[in-house]
């Protein structure tokens, strides 16, 4: 559960502020975009978890550090690292890196926990099993 996925991102028009620079809160919709594409790669569909499984995944907490900017058409990589998991929590380390080339900057590092929901309780709920077991090979 240690190593890294990769998902590229790149920077657009629509990312930036007034500045030029990716507005601070797009760094956690980055986040959402590689954790969804972790999920998948490990065959799990979230769309599928829900219909047949009556659950879904929330964020319960983030915790962002902000280390460079990223700006306009940067190509960035965003990783996911499980930390931690639960029997119906998953904890993150995600990071945010600017790519150049041969040279790499961390931009952004954040933990990211997510938890298991009832959909109808909204209330939390064990994850499913067949679930768990992609989670812990997917790593």
């Amino acid at each position: 559960m240690h190593e890294n996925f990769i998902w590229p991102v790149r920077v657009y028009y629509e990312d930036t502020d007034a500045g030029g620079i990716v507005f601070y809160a797009n760094y956690l919709k980055y986040f959402e975009r590689a954790r969804t594409e972790w999920l998948r790669a490990a065959g799990v569909s979230q769309q599928a978890l829900t219909e047949s499984h009556r659950v879904m995944f929330v964020v319960k907490s983030t915790a962002v550090d902000y280390h460079a900017p990223a700006k306009l058409d940067d190509e960035l990589k965003l990783t996911v690292v499980v930390e931690k998991l639960g029997r119906a929590s998953v904890q993150f380390m995600q990071e945010c890196w600017r790519m150049n080339g041969s040279q790499t900057q961390l931009l952004t590092s954040g933990r990211i926990k997510i938890g298991c929901i009832d959909t109808e309780a909204f209330r939390p709920s064990p994850i499913p099993d067949e679930v768990l077991v992609k989670i812990k090979h997917s790593g």
